[in-house]
């Protein structure tokens, strides 16, 4: 069966069964390619749900009551970037984790989000890896406002230098590969204690961490670790936010608290805490960035003295 034949003029010629065939087949490989795209991009989508799923899953058992850091972690078998978004929408604020994995070298964006009202998540707005490492400590403001939690990618390795022998203790304790304690090399992230030349600089005298320039202000409300650690985590952006967020917890818990010590009143107790407990919501509530911390932990201090004091403890 001949394919081309010449006609008279000497031009090739292509029969119409064999024209229609490779047609068909062009639109045949372009439907493919098209499919295969859609396929791979849902796909995708569906492991970064399964991938949100299971950080959510992961950070339930880090809440805890107790004061000990909690720590565990995560490997994904794709290049991921975790985008770590805050808002001041509501209540309480909102938490989201929107996630992008690579595929065919080149990143896919969804529109899967994973969002929290009760959580703190404390990194640099982007992450990425494929093991991340997460743990986490009880902030006390007096009482327990919630638990912050810290996500490293194991591609940043931080080195602590000159730090004081509590906190070596306790980042030994967390044995996680990307902190280390000695020994720094060139593309470690350096936090100083003191004064050096670092990427990040504690200051424990000024109560802040300064990082590209900026200062972002922690208190030493019982445990000044658990705010230090999630300035030294977090970009400027995320860690306002975040705190921006506990800040308006402690607003509604403090009202909690006020309706609480009406109700252990009628029952004897005489704490007079309420008027107390009253500054400390309008404080916290309107809190504009994380230098004001100073003034709302002097009211803390107040109302935590006052309820160690008092016969009827609320907390």
């Amino acid at each position: 069966m001949k394919i081309f034949k010449k006609n008279r003029s000497g031009a090739l010629e292509i029969s119409f069964g064999w024209l229609f065939a490779i047609i068909a087949g062009i639109v045949i490989i372009f439907l493919a390619i098209y499919l295969s795209s859609k396929l791979i991009g849902t796909q995708q989508e569906s492991i970064s749900a399964e991938t949100g799923t299971e950080i959510e899953t992961l950070l339930n058992p880090l809440e805890t009551s107790f004061e000990s850091s909690q720590t565990t972690s995560i490997s994904i078998p794709t290049e991921t970037r975790i985008n770590n978004k805050c808002n001041l929408i509501g209540t309480f604020g909102e938490q989201l984790i929107q996630l992008d994995q690579k595929s065919f070298n080149k990143w896919v964006e969804t529109d899967v989000n994973v969002n929290f009202h009760n959580k703190y998540l404390f990194s640099n707005s982007e992450i990425t890896g494929k093991k991340f490492y997460i743990f986490s400590k009880s902030f006390n403001f007096p009482f327990k406002i919630a638990d912050l939690i810290y996500i490293t990618s194991a591609n940043d390795r931080y080195c602590f230098v000159n730090a004081p022998n509590e906190i070596v203790k306790e980042l030994s304790e967390l044995n996680q590969s990307n902190i280390i304690l000695e020994n720094c090399g060139e593309e470690d992230i350096q936090v100083c204690f003191g004064t050096g030349k670092c990427d990040i600089n504690v200051d424990f005298t000024s109560n802040f961490v300064k990082k590209n320039n900026t200062k972002l202000y922690f208190t030493n409300v019982e445990d000044s670790r658990t705010l230090m650690y999630a300035a030294i985590f977090s970009d400027k952006a995320t860690y306002e936010c975040q705190v921006k967020r506990l800040m308006m917890r402690v607003k509604e818990l403090s009202s909690l608290y006020i309706r609480k010590e009406l109700i252990v009143k009628e029952k004897g107790c005489e704490d007079n805490l309420g008027g107390s407990l009253g500054i400390l919501s309008e404080l916290a509530g309107n809190l504009n960035n994380s230098n004001e911390l100073e003034i709302v932990k002097i009211s803390a201090d107040d109302v935590n003295e006052k309820n160690d004091a008092g016969g009827c403890f609320l907390w």
